[in-house]
């Protein structure tokens, strides 16, 4: 279910998706195949990691990653979730062909 929130999406961002919910910063967005697409690959990472484990694995290795990093944006863009999505955002059909847990290939 897609919502519109200027206030729940974080500055900088275009979306959330806090499993069952997508929140998108404009109304605009709702049209944005790509983004829709990204945000859904959340939501099946969200489903397969049984919710709460995927948002603690995020926090962990986002800490990771900004540690390693020492940047915002790249610590953000190397999260293994978040490389998944946006490698494959494009690929309309990927949720289609996508194989359990194939986030684990971007670590």
């Amino acid at each position: 279910m897609v919502f519109i929130s200027k206030y729940l999406v974080p500055k900088g961002y275009s979306g959330i998706t806090l499993y069952p919910f997508v929140f998108l910063k404009t109304k605009k967005m709702k049209n944005d195949t790509v983004l829709l697409n990204h945000e859904k690959i959340h939501l099946k990472q969200q489903l397969e990691l049984l919710i709460l484990p995927f948002y603690i694995w995020y926090v962990l290795e986002f800490v990771f990653r900004f540690i390693q990093h020492k940047n915002w944006h790249a610590a953000y863009i190397n999260i293994s979730f978040e490389k998944e999505a946006y490698v494959n955002e494009r690929n309309l059909q990927y949720l289609n062909e996508r194989r359990f847990w194939r986030f684990l290939k971007y670590l």
